[in-house]
């Protein structure tokens, strides 16, 4: 163990001045370790192997004790004389360039972006003048292809690498081998971008679609919306250069996520849709077969294209106007895509996600996203980020307004992403960019960003007057060139190509548009189906509520005996092997089953029947309340255990994961993953439901109108802890009502499960079904081991899943004149009052399924009760809460239907701005009260 000494022992001159010499000598070193004086190399040879952070790096020399003198000898010989002092300067400057060359790179097209002074990068920082331009120094670890060189010439090298058309961050992150790779990339290149004359041509005609579109379609459609790439043009080259990247090394799908803005040129000019059918939706044509359908910006798209690699399909993610929400809806959809090719975190599936300057910066969603990207749960081996950088932001705001720091991409640097801003105008630039940040993902698994600085030519769309807000932008952008002309105009100056040829670009993809021809030109016009994911088995099915989940009860025995089979030496906490042992009884008959019995057991027979199961949320291993332990830790070594993923040899994957306190983006993923993998159950699981309040954009614009917006069928099931407890207005409610309010078409199933066997088979016919719907679950907290709150074996094997649970006490029902209609966990506050008081007159019936509403089950329930007299809706939540709102018209039209003379009426708390009160005390009070009016008790 090497001795530590206060660094004040250490020569001044080694403390200061010379820290970033030796960290420059250091860095050379482990490059190429013969290329240091032996010296250097024997004293480094001591230093601890293994990659060290190099932000500690001069840290790390300075308490380093029993070679201090010996450092000092060496450092002292080498810097001593007035050439090794300015050495160090040029050390430092190279170091600065690297830090901050990016604040002096032409980024901004327009030149109008006021940059801060980098002061670091002048000579006189670090001691030097310009007299020194002509001195030979050591170029440290500067991949200039040379060790040693006249000032000038680094400093000639270091403006073209850091500070032309491209500023690179990536000194903020920590592991020393990204860093390298990104400066050997960078540096090595000197500012040439490598682009031979077939592939600049390329590049220009890639600028020409881009442009011609636009053009095209602002032509014929005179002031329509289509939210046009003008102004950022390079946009479509880099992705198309992305995706050609991608497949050359093997590369199966890219799913791309984007905004509005680039989307229809990205459609037309990269995913092939036929413009035809472009101008159609122009013109009002609508492509949807029922349902509301969207706008053409908002919709998505598949094909497949052909890369030097083979065909690579190609998933543009539907959207909503939320910017940035999308973003882990993709991420969701890869995750699932690469479990399907058994490739988690590998290159056969890329995720591509386009930002706007001001959403990247502004939208929380974005810092949920990257702190999932290297969790276990979650990763999906880097995404690639593209910010088109309009520099204005939505319509009106100024940068100053719109976020606290330079640059809108710094959140990334949460995650230490490395960062590549480039100027827009410069096509072999961006090109240039595009190939380092692909390599970079497919070389360290990590997400990595591309910010593209642009502008928007016509405003934030076509009907917009942006000069109102920015004149002094837009008397520049009224004058500026298009990208395609500089570009165009570079190339026969350097006479890659004539002007005709240049021209004749243009007219070419014109034709094209106008005789409907395809002009994405990798475009594969009869693709591969084998690289889609194949929905049809859930497609063209009637929606019935009945559906046979039996399972052969025998099976359910041995597959509860193997959940309670453990490794050897496997020890369990005291609590939970009792819990344990308890449900081995449960699941073997010998005692009635509770809830994590019950769904345990749901769970182990989908994956015995070969569906996949996914279950995430915040707690989920354990269960927030503790009933499931499906994830067991060993108390002697922490390691954990999932019996659910040892039932048998080649079951289908079972992933279980605590996911990082998130709901929104995680909510989002799991959205993106279920609508890719249908045979599946995936289910996320709230820690409270209330919380789903974080995730509303997601429930709203996702999972409740997705397939009447966009025909996305999505099984996805959602757990929400519901019940009033006298824990408060933030532990209470799950907000039923907003579920009901948005439940129309058949689109959602909302239940209100109180018995085991009925989770139970509210799972299973959520996976055996062949119809895809979200699945919303009230799901209990105190039900979980209520006494009354228990399902035999027998139920689970044979039973099925009841939309209305009939009264089930012994009660004549011709002398019932009070039937009590409830859901959820206020059900067994109202049996056991009733069975006190032993109210013969009143019965109790539970509708277990809100939506679809089960009319015709009810109307068979309400006819065994011929002397009914008053019709009672019960809840805990208060009136304007919860169901009664939702049920009310539809008890109503039921009462009326049957021709019958029955008053409706309601028990429940008063409406409330809040979901409950913070009162234990009058919580009870209120509890006792809404049970007393339901059974008509005076107390």
């Amino acid at each position: 163990m090497q001795e530590v000494v206060d660094a004040s022992r250490l020569d001044t001159e080694l403390s200061a001045d010379s820290a970033a010499y030796i960290e420059e000598i250091y860095e050379q070193y482990l490059t190429a370790p013969d290329s240091v004086g032996e010296d250097w190399r024997k004293y480094f040879d001591k230093f601890p192997k293994g990659d060290q952070p190099h932000s500690n790096v001069r840290e790390q020399f300075l308490l380093l004790g029993r070679n201090s003198n010996r450092i000092q000898s060496v450092v002292q010989s080498t810097v001593s004389s007035e050439h090794g002092q300015r050495q160090i300067g040029v050390l430092q400057l190279i170091a600065a360039y690297r830090n901050r060359g990016h604040q002096k790179a032409k980024l901004d097209p327009l030149g109008l972006a006021k940059r801060e002074d980098a002061y670091d990068l002048e000579l006189g920082a670090h001691g030097l003048t310009k007299s020194d331009l002509d001195t030979v120094f050591n170029t440290g670890n500067l991949e200039i292809g040379k060790t040693e060189a006249t000032l000038g010439e680094i400093v000639d090298a270091m403006e073209k690498i850091y500070c032309g058309s491209i500023g690179v961050e990536y000194m903020h992150i920590v592991d020393t081998k990204e860093k390298r790779w990104i400066q050997q990339r960078l540096e090595s290149a000197r500012g040439q971008f490598g682009l031979n004359a077939d592939q600049k041509k390329h590049v220009l005609e890639r600028l020409t679609a881009a442009e011609g579109l636009e053009k095209y379609l602002g032509n014929k459609y005179v002031g329509a919306k289509r939210f046009g790439v003008e102004g950022g043009e390079s946009f479509i080259p880099m992705v198309n250069e992305l995706i050609q990247r991608a497949g050359a090394v093997g590369c199966k799908e890219v799913v791309i996520g984007m905004p509005h803005r680039g989307r229809l040129n990205l459609l037309v000019n990269i995913m092939g849709k036929n413009p035809a059918d472009l101008f159609g939706e122009f013109e009002g044509k609508s492509l949807h077969k029922k349902g509301s359908g969207d706008v053409k910006y908002h919709q998505g798209f598949s094909s497949n294209v052909m890369t030097p690699g083979g065909e690579v399909h190609l998933a543009l993610a539907f959207n909503p106007s939320h910017l940035e929400i999308v973003g882990p809806v993709v991420e969701g959809s890869v995750r699932a895509r690469q479990v399907r090719r058994k490739d988690i975190g590998g290159d056969d599936v890329l995720p591509i996600i386009v930002h706007g300057d001001a959403a990247f910066a502004g939208q929380g969603v974005n810092q949920e996203t990257f702190q999932m990207s290297q969790t276990r749960g979650f990763t999906v081996g880097g995404t690639v980020h593209i910010v088109v950088n309009n520099q204005v932001g939505f319509t009106t705001s100024d940068p100053r307004d719109a976020r606290s720091t330079e640059y809108c991409t710094d959140i990334a640097k949460m995650i230490q992403a490395p960062i590549f801003h480039v100027n827009g105008d410069d096509p072999e630039a961006v090109i240039f960019v595009t190939q380092l940040a692909h390599d970079f993902r497919h070389t360290f698994r990590k997400d990595v960003v591309i910010d593209m600085f642009c502008y928007r030519r016509r405003g934030h769309n076509e009907a917009d007057e942006p000069a109102a807000t920015q004149p002094m932008m837009y008397q520049v952008i009224n004058k500026k060139t298009t990208t395609r002309t500089l570009y165009a105009d570079q190339l026969v100056q350097e006479k890659v190509l004539d002007r005709e040829t240049a021209d004749q670009m243009i007219e070419d993809y014109r034709a094209d548009l106008e005789a409907g021809r395809h002009v994405a030109n990798a475009l594969v016009l009869e693709p591969n189906t084998k690289m889609f994911v194949d929905w049809s088995p859930y497609v063209g099915h009637d929606y019935t509520d009945v559906w046979d989940t039996t399972f052969p009860i025998e099976r359910l025995k041995e597959l509860g005996t193997k959940m309670r089979e453990l490794p050897e030496g496997f020890v369990m906490q005291r609590q939970v092997s009792k819990v344990i042992d308890d449900r081995l009884k449960m699941q073997t008959g010998e005692m009635p089953l509770n809830w994590g019995a019950a769904e345990t057991l749901a769970y182990a027979s989908i994956l015995d029947e070969g569906f996949l199961l996914r279950l995430t949320g915040e707690d989920v291993g354990r269960g927030t309340f503790s009933h499931r332990h499906a994830k067991l830790h060993n108390q002697v070594d922490g390691s954990t255990y999932i019996p659910l993923c040892n039932l048998k040899e080649n079951q289908p994957r079972t992933a279980i994961y605590d996911s990082l306190l998130s709901e929104m983006a995680v909510l989002a993923f799991e959205y993106g993953y279920a609508t890719t993998l249908p045979k599946s159950l995936i289910i996320w699981e709230a820690q409270f439901g209330d919380f789903a309040n974080c995730a509303q954009m997601v429930i709203d614009q996702f999972i409740s109108s997705g397939e009447t917006k966009w025909e996305r069928a999505c099984g996805l099931t959602m757990l929400l802890p519901h019940g009033f407890e006298g824990q408060g207005p933030e532990h209470s409610s799950a907000r039923l009502e907003r579920f009901l309010q948005l439940c129309a078409e058949d689109n959602m199933q909302v239940i209100t499960p109180t018995t085991p066997a009925q989770i139970y088979h509210a799972l299973r016919r959520q996976a055996l079904r062949p119809i895809r719907k979200p699945l919303i679950v009230t799901s209990p907290k105190s039900l979980l081991r209520h006494k009354l709150a228990t399902s035999t074996l027998e139920e689970l094997a044979n039973g099925s899943f009841q939309t209305v649970i009939d009264e089930i006490d012994n009660i004549n029902k011709a002398d019932v004149t009070r039937l009590v209609l409830c859901g959820g966990k206020v059900y067994y506050d109202l049996v056991e009052k009733r069975r006190e008081k032993e109210l013969n007159n009143t019965a109790i019936v539970r509708i277990e399924q809100l939506y679809p509403y089960p009319e015709a089950r009810l109307a068979e329930v309400l006819a065994q009760y011929p002397n009914v007299k008053e019709l009672v809706w019960a809840q805990e939540e208060p009136k304007n809460q919860g169901a009664w709102l939702f049920i009310a018209p539809r008890l109503y039209d039921d009462v009326m239907n049957a021709g019958k003379q029955v008053r409706i009426s309601y028990a429940g708390r008063e409406a409330s701005a809040a979901p409950a009160c913070g009162s234990p005390y009058l919580h009870a009070k209120q509890q006792a009260q809404l049970v007393n009016d339901a059974l008509a008790i005076v107390e």
